[in-house]
């Protein structure tokens, strides 16, 4: 078990942060880290990984040596009110990337609900002594077929105040075609780029920067394939990786600033279908569609509770 104090936490005990083992039809399909023992630099925040198919193959990496900020799966952001949620070196207009200690961690605070397979989680988005964004995450797993799982995950970004929010991008700070920044999935690097496809297009150059229903990943005995659970999700452009390294998300801030005031909130769900061997597109589409329908329940925002899981 790894521990963490949260915000506020001044003169309690710690409050215990576990790794979570997540299962599905009576197998492991995943392990949330806490981020404890994160660096830093990299951002400190709670992921998933080892995620695996439910023959076993493991299609998530954390720590990889091109980019070892890249966590599993999970909501990182590389621009908060220009602090780094992402991790490595931020961009800086007519200078580059450069390590900077802007950066933030995401520090669990409550567990309204946690289950084998599922939880709701509270968090505090911090930097140094300042608390940037709230949210409220909801992560679940469900069966789809034999050889194919469901993960839904929705994360709630709240605003706390006093004064405006917003949330960027190294794309909208000067980088062109970097508009990371959202739920994040870094796959494994194999021998060759997995194939990347959506129900209309294929190859990273033509998804990459563009909002599609699903997108699929997919290497060697697995495939991965993401959706956007609600239609304000769905217009999310995606941005992908496949020849410099394996990995895709949603866009926040792709063309511009995406403003948060005071006590309002941003909201996005995902459901991810976790599949052994290479899928083509007509059951990559029915799978999505699948997963969507049945994550609908998990992802549909709960009433408040009082008090924190244990």
């Amino acid at each position: 078990m790894r521990a963490r104090t949260g915000p506020g936490g001044e003169g309690r005990p710690p409050r215990p942060v576990p790794d979570l083992e997540l299962r599905c039809a009576d197998r492991t399909a995943a392990w949330y880290r806490s981020g404890d023992g994160v660096p830093p630099q990299l951002s400190p925040r709670p992921y998933l990984h080892p995620v695996t198919t439910p023959g076993g193959v493991v299609v998530t990496e954390e720590y990889p040596p091109d980019h070892p900020h890249h966590l599993g799966a999970g909501m990182a952001v590389a621009d908060v009110d220009h602090r780094n949620f992402w991790g490595g070196r931020t961009f800086v207009r007519d200078q580059g990337p450069t390590l900077l200690g802007d950066h933030g961690r995401q520090l669990p605070t409550r567990w309204p609900s946690r289950a084998p397979d599922g939880f709701t989680e509270e968090l505090s988005w911090c930097f140094e002594d300042t608390e940037m964004l709230r949210e409220v995450r909801r992560v679940a797993v469900t069966p789809l077929t034999g050889t194919a799982w469901a993960l839904a995950w929705s994360s709630t970004l709240t605003n706390p105040g006093p004064g405006p929010r917003s949330i960027g991008s190294p794309a909208v700070n000067g980088r062109p075609g970097a508009g990371y920044g959202g739920f994040f999935w870094r796959a494994p690097k194999e021998a060759e780029p997995p194939a990347v496809f959506t129900a209309s297009a294929e190859g990273e150059d033509a998804v990459h920067g563009r909002p599609a229903g699903w997108l699929a990943l997919s290497g060697r005995g697995w495939t991965v394939v993401l959706a956007g659970a609600d239609a304000t999700t769905r217009q999310d452009p995606w941005f992908v990786r496949a020849r410099e390294y394996p990995g895709a998300g949603s866009s926040l801030a792709l063309e511009r600033r995406l403003p948060v005031a005071a006590g309002e909130s941003v909201r996005r769900a995902f459901v991810a279908v976790v599949a052994d061997g290479r899928l083509d597109r007509d059951a990559a589409a029915g799978l999505a569609a699948r997963a969507v329908r049945a994550s609908a329940h998990t992802l549909a925002d709960p009433p408040p509770t009082e008090g924190a899981a244990t």
